[in-house]
């Protein structure tokens, strides 16, 4: 992932989770100093809603395609990322979710 490798990228990737997970925002700075691959899903989730927001706009169909395949990525890279939060007690489901 290029955008991980320096501090803006990181800092994208927080945001990316955060906005998902507003209560958590103190466990998943702390998840991203110590997981990597926790870090990379954040990343990863940030690229997904960039890619989602370029879509083309011209073709409806292929546009509609696309869109519910980039959010279908992302439910799934949410869904991950709420497991590690809840793991680490940082967030309950079904508490300002």
């Amino acid at each position: 992932m290029t955008w991980m490798n320096d501090p803006t990228g990181k800092e994208l990737a927080f945001s990316a989770a955060a906005r998902r997970f507003p209560q958590a925002e103190f466990t998943i700075r702390r998840l991203m100093r110590m997981s990597e691959d926790f870090c990379d899903l954040c990343g990863e989730l940030a690229e997904a809603e960039h890619a989602l927001a370029q879509v083309p706009r011209s073709n409806r169909e292929l546009r509609e395609e696309r869109e519910r395949e980039w959010h279908e990525l992302i439910d799934c890279l949410v869904a991950e990322i709420g497991e590690a939060l809840e793991e680490q007690g940082g967030w309950t489901p079904g508490l300002g979710d």
